[in-house]
């Protein structure tokens, strides 16, 4: 029986970028396309199959801990970029500023998506959506290069929208304007959390 649903739910590929060395700059490189191993975008800072654990994994690993990388993908969705942007008091936000890997329209509450879905693109290349990802200040600082000003806004404004991290189940090719089909778990959300809102009964 499959694990995986196939649903009608699908997005366009309309931004791919590479950031090459973080320490020098979180700013992307925008491409047109991609090759896409196992350990992710060829020359992409985030690439590779382990990486050492930081501050969002602290409560399970020592910092520096290698552990498998799941973040080798930085997916966000036009729609939320351009809410951040329009809560932060500016036009547009590029998406080379955030270090995205990748833009995807047309997947409505994109950041929540369920942890372990599938964006699937038309050659069978599949990434799998780790969680959502929290904003920090190393856009924020990207931002303010180019903005004097509204950096310091970028991290309030992006609470919820920044989309998901993802890493390459499948390994294909991907370009500007390729779709991408929304595959989710076949189960029902888990029950554990209701007592902590408030919802058991």
């Amino acid at each position: 029986m499959p694990a995986l649903m196939p649903t009608d739910f699908s997005g366009t590929v309309t931004w791919l970028g590479r950031v090459a060395d973080r320490e020098a700059t979180l700013e992307a490189e925008p491409l047109q396309e991609v090759a896409v191993g196992f350990a992710g975008v060829a020359g992409e800072e985030h690439g590779g199959l382990t990486r050492p654990s930081c501050s969002r994994v602290l409560s399970q690993h020592p910092r520096n801990t290698v552990i498998r990388n799941v973040r080798q993908f930085s997916i966000v969705s036009a729609e939320e970029l351009a809410l951040i942007a329009a809560k932060m008091g500016l036009e547009r936000i590029d998406p080379a500023w955030v270090g995205a890997s990748m833009v995807v329209e047309g997947l409505a509450d994109f950041t929540h998506l369920p942890p372990s879905s599938r964006l699937q693109g038309p050659d069978g290349v599949t990434l799998v959506v780790d969680m959502e990802n929290r904003p920090c200040q190393l856009p924020a600082r990207v931002i303010e290069g180019v903005h004097p000003g509204f950096g310091k806004a970028f991290k309030t404004a992006a609470k919820g929208r920044r989309g998901v991290t993802a890493w390459v189940e499948r390994e294909g090719r991907l370009a500007v304007g390729d779709g991408l089909r929304l595959h989710v778990p076949d189960q029902r959300a888990w029950q554990g959390f209701l007592p902590l809102f408030g919802e058991a009964g």
